[in-house]
């Protein structure tokens, strides 16, 4: 095992090394020298060589330990991406918005869990029956709908209409009053692929040997469910979900943006929308890192829940 976790830690380098490449190409060379861009309209010739100064902008692309590339990856391996359009640090805007984010997202993630895989043991187990029907017919209802219709509907009824929720993000309120709505949105949308997904793998459980033996040896039905099949079933639910966590620092864009909640989604909107390229790239770079890591994590977690996983 501690063999196979450093040659997969190994196999990150040249990964690492791609993303660190192409987030170059793709903020420094095909967007070319914004130095012009961020000095603004009749900005002297004098005022664009100090921005282009400030930024690295005037040394050499590749062929230098100076160049623009290898300061790049210093700074990426550092985690110093210098200063924003605004001059704050990146990394201060990113540890502000860390909070909030995480504070809607991990509620989300862990309430969508936790309902979808329940709901799926119950439907896969009723499978054939009306409920088993009408739950799908509901989850098919909930993927066909627009996931800015939700918001759209919770914030005007449920939030200006009934009252039940702020409409929009303020500091004097607390967290938990600005997020629980957001948060009641991210899971009523979140549950029609997720309750579809994991009844197809319940499903495949259910139709195993050993749930008809489980049975007739008289286990009770939760018995079965809860220990055995979705025990049996961890494979693609620990694919699924620690695949997921990555994402949750990037928070959600929509959500953040039209409740105002101050968080990487929002900051992310905001970046893209002022063309700022160092914030970008910092998102890009910090979510590719956490997703490569979180891959090898679900491997070791392979082994860890399925004894038949052998990494040896």
């Amino acid at each position: 095992m501690i063999i196979y976790i450093i040659r997969r830690l190994l196999y990150t380098i040249p990964i690492v090394f791609g993303v660190l490449l192409l987030t170059f190409v793709l903020f420094t060379l095909v967007g070319g020298d914004i130095s012009i861009e961020i000095a603004g309209k009749g900005a002297s010739a004098a005022t664009i060589n100090e921005i282009r100064q400030e930024y690295g902008l005037n040394k050499p692309l590749f062929l230098s330990w100076d160049s623009q590339f290898v300061n790049h990856f210093k700074s990426a391996l550092t985690f110093d991406f210098g200063r924003a359009r605004d001059r704050e640090p990146v990394i201060d805007k990113i540890k502000r918005g860390a909070g909030p984010s995480l504070a809607l997202m991990v509620p989300i993630f862990v309430g969508t869990i936790i309902i979808s895989v329940s709901l799926a043991l119950i439907i896969a187990f009723l499978r054939g029956t009306v409920w088993d029907s009408l739950t799908v017919i509901i989850c098919v209802a909930g993927m066909s709908i627009p996931y800015l219709s939700f918001i759209l509907f919770g914030q005007y009824f449920l939030a200006y209409k009934w009252g039940l929720s702020p409409v929009f993000f303020s500091p004097d309120l607390s967290m938990a009053q600005y997020t629980a709505l957001p948060i009641l949105i991210g899971i009523v949308t979140g549950l029609g692929g997720e309750v579809r997904f994991y009844r197809t793998v319940m499903l495949d459980e259910m139709r195993s040997d050993y749930v008809r033996t489980a049975f007739a040896k008289g286990l009770s039905t939760r018995r079965v469910l809860f220990k055995h099949v979705l025990k049996n079933a961890m494979i693609p639910i620990i694919t699924r979900v620690v695949l997921a966590i990555p994402f949750l620092f990037l928070g959600s864009l929509l959500l953040e943006r039209f409740f105002g909640i101050p968080g990487l989604g929002y900051l992310m909107i905001e970046a893209i929308g002022s063309r700022d390229y160092f914030v970008i790239n910092a998102m890009t770079y910090i979510s590719a890192i956490l997703f490569v890591i979180f891959n090898v994590i679900t491997d070791i977690c392979y082994a860890w829940v399925d004894p038949r996983v052998s990494f040896d």
